[in-house]
């Protein structure tokens, strides 16, 4: 990270303004795949995360947050949109490469979401086998049957504590098959704190997705999805069936060393561009 970065904030009546806010796409990073509980309507983009509900839009070049307060901008916003990080830094970093070079031109306005850990992991223990309408709306039904009531149709993300009382048939309504039981096995380690799922940020990755994986049915990719979005491991890079494609099409020697330090977010690089070109070759050119 640049030392000498820093966003331009501005705090009014109204809410708080990123201006000129560079390398940061609303719509590519609230619909990447990365989080579950944002939706656009009439050009605003809405959403709930750390028990808080959320509205932005542009105007302009401008990132407006409408009617966060600069207390809660400080304490929950400026982390959970990765503002302190320079991504403009991030693109230079890995872009004498040429394909990354092409794939940041054009996917370059995502920003990882520092989501709450639990919440990371448990939706992506739904997230498999799975599309993304799909797991948005066991989201939703998870968060309106069992979270806390916000106001204005919206509700929290239930505990871990919470979930743990239940049972697979109490968890039915929510439709979400075979999951059901691994959202409740993770819901119960770390409620117990078997799996201390806030203290993962100070391990190292790789013991961290060892934790992570006592958890019935975490496997590596869910375990690194966790650790990248929730645990704030940029250094983690899940593979799913598209990055896996994506990859034999065009990294088939790899990430070169140089892009590694930021795996996490050069994979959601990846991740877009191939969702946006669908990997064809007409539509990729020459990379």
């Amino acid at each position: 990270m640049n030392n000498n970065y820093s966003i331009d904030i501005k705090y009014t009546n109204s809410g708080v303004v990123l201006k000129n806010a560079a390398n940061f796409s609303l719509s590519d990073t609230l619909d990447c795949g990365q989080a579950f509980r944002w939706y656009e309507k009439e050009g605003k983009w809405y959403g709930v995360a750390h028990g808080k509900r959320l509205c932005l839009f542009n105007e302009g070049s401008d990132v407006v947050i409408e009617g966060a307060s600069k207390e809660d901008f400080d304490a929950v916003w400026r982390e959970y949109f990765d503002l302190d990080r320079d991504y403009g830094a991030v693109i230079e970093a890995v872009k004498a490469d040429k394909r990354l070079n092409k794939i940041c031109a054009l996917t370059g306005g995502i920003r990882l979401l520092r989501q709450d850990p639990w919440e990371a992991l448990c939706s992506f223990i739904i997230s498999q086998n799975n599309n993304i309408p799909r797991i948005k709306g066991i989201v939703e039904r998870l968060c309106q049957t069992f979270g806390e009531d916000l106001g204005d149709g919206a509700y929290s993300f239930p505990s871990a504590e919470r979930i743990a009382t239940l049972t697979v048939e109490d968890l039915a309504p929510l439709r979400a098959g075979f999951r059901a039981k691994y959202i409740l096995d993770a819901a119960k380690k770390v409620a117990d704190g078997s799996v201390p799922i806030y203290d993962l940020h100070k391990m190292d990755a790789e013991s961290a997705a060892t934790c992570l994986m006592t958890i019935s049915g975490v496997g590596p990719k869910v375990a690194a999805c966790a650790l990248l979005f929730g645990c704030g491991h940029i250094e983690c890079f899940p593979v799913d069936v598209w990055i896996k494609r994506a990859m034999e099409v065009m990294f088939s020697d790899g990430l070169p060393s140089y892009a590694l330090p930021y795996a996490g977010i050069v994979q959601q690089y990846i991740f877009h561009y191939a969702r946006l070109t669908g990997l064809d070759a007409d539509k990729m050119g020459d990379i």
